[in-house]
Formats: C-alpha cells, structure tokens, sequence
C-alpha cells in the first residue's frame, strides 16, 4: 500500500494471535514520528537501512538486519529517517500476556538488542502471520521470541530508582487516560487537579517527556488504529476517540504513522503474500 509520500509503503493488521495487538510493516524515505507512547510493547526489526530515535529523551540509532529494537510501553519515543534511502520496517505491538509491564524500567536504558538469533525467530514469526491458517504456528514461534526476550530483560539490572514522578503529573495522566474521547480543557484539568495550568503542563512534560496534548493526541490514535483495523469507517472512527472531524484525523494519523486512516484500513483488508520462505521452529 502506498503512503502519501513519495517512496513510503505501509501495511498494518490485527492476526488472530493472542498477545500480538497489531502486525506493522513499512518503508519510509523521509518521515519522522512525533514523540508518543503505546500501551503495548513494540518490537521491531530492519530489513535495510537506519533509524533514529528518542526513547525516553535519550537518542538512540540502530542499523543493520542483526538489529533488534523492543520499546516499552508508556515510554514517550519518536522516529526519523537517516538516510535518503530510509528504512524498511516490521514490527510487533505486544500485549502484557507476552512481556509483563514490570520489565519496562529495564527496557527503557536497552532498547537496541544485538541478537542473530532471537532476529531469525521474528523474522520467521512475521512470515507465519501472513497467512491466517497458520496461526498455531504463529504461536509457537511467539513463544520463542518471548522466551527469548525474557533472557534479555531478566539479565538486565532493574533500573535504579530515579525521582518520584510529581503527583500533578500521575494525576493528570489518569484524568487523560479516563476522559481520551471526551478530552478535558486545561482549565477543568487545573481545576479539578487544583493546580495552576501552567506548572500542570512542566510537572506533566518533565515527568513524562512529552506536553499533555501530545500524550492525549497519542492515545487517540492508538484507539483509533484498532478501530481502524476492526472495520470501523474512519468518519466514525475520529468521533469515536475524540477528534473534531475525520480532517482532524486524517492531519494526525498521517503523523504518527505516515499514512492515511482510510490507506492504513484498506492495507490490513489485504496483506500481501510472503516473498519468502517458511524455516523450521528454532
């Protein structure tokens, strides 16, 4: 499926797998994401080229088809390509049944895994996911990813205890999360939260790294990728999560994920046949 710019291709479904929240694969040239957060795992491998990116406001870069990438969720990132080129991209959204979010502090200081192996047992997890009568097999081979990202994290020292995050910003936060469709202005957050707006909005960022509006605008589009891919109109969809209009979410899904609702719909209706092969279980 093509995207709006020039040399972009993006193809996105939801497999009936248990624990994987969406398939992702693209090929951007030029395009960089605005920080967000999931609230699933992302695990992500290159087929070619580099990438740049912040997690949790340190910059990382990653190239090379060994690469593996696991961002964790409720962690702000962003993304960008480095070369004319670009990159080419598939990733894995994964729920708490795969990865619990207890092992998020010790993702945040790791996220580039340099392992041939552990890319092999994705690389061949993707090619189960492609086609829907194999989902046993999808399974299967999803256990041998987890199994060894768990190896990964668990050597992992657990990350030492930084400053408590300002309770202005964990209440915030929980007053988005439990109003992301109906939002909130931030003279109703302030007052509810009795704070003044302005030193809500500091608390918020240097908690957090990134502004309240990004975050909500961020939750938004998650919910509405799921929509999306469960069949909903995008019409529909943009009033369903909180956004004025489809415009309004035609102008920030193309953002976050470098393509419109309606493109990003129509390429999960139709994934495309693998170009490669089938290996055994590693």
């Amino acid at each position: 499926m093509a995207g709006d710019r020039p040399g972009t291709s993006v193809n996105a479904w939801r497999p009936p797998v248990p624990g994987i929240a969406e398939v992702f694969h693209a090929h951007f040239t030029d395009y960089a994401y605005p920080a967000h957060t999931h609230d699933t795992w992302d695990l992500m491998i290159l087929d070619d080229g580099s990438v740049d990116f912040a997690l949790d406001r340190s910059r990382h870069g990653a190239t090379g088809t060994a690469t593996v990438l696991l961002l964790p969720p409720g962690v702000p990132h962003d993304g960008r390509t480095v070369t004319a080129a670009g990159f080419r991209k598939r990733n894995l959204y994964l729920d708490e049944s795969v990865l619990p979010h207890r092992l998020t502090g010790r993702a945040v200081d790791a996220p580039i895994l340099i392992d041939g192996p552990l890319r092999d047992r994705i690389h061949h997890l993707h090619v189960a996911l492609r086609h829907p009568g194999d989902g046993f097999e999808a399974e299967s081979r999803l256990s041998f990813v987890r199994e060894r990202l768990r190896v990964h994290l668990d050597a992992l020292r657990p990350r030492a205890p930084g400053r408590e995050a300002s309770r202005f910003a964990v209440a915030l936060r929980e007053l988005l999360d439990a109003r992301t469709a109906a939002g909130v202005s931030l003279g109703e957050a302030a007052s509810v939260l009795h704070a003044d707006p302005t030193h809500l909005i500091r608390c918020f960022t240097r908690t957090y790294g990134l502004p309240p509006h990004a975050y909500l605008t961020g939750r938004r589009i998650e919910r509405a990728r799921r929509l999306l891919l469960d069949g909903h109109r995008p019409a529909e969809v943009a009033a369903t999560v909180g956004f004025h209009d489809q415009a309004h979410l035609n102008r920030h899904f193309t953002r976050h994920v470098g393509t419109t609702p309606a493109r990003y719909q129509r390429a999960g209706r139709d994934v495309p046949a693998p170009s490669f092969t089938k290996s055994r279980l590693l």
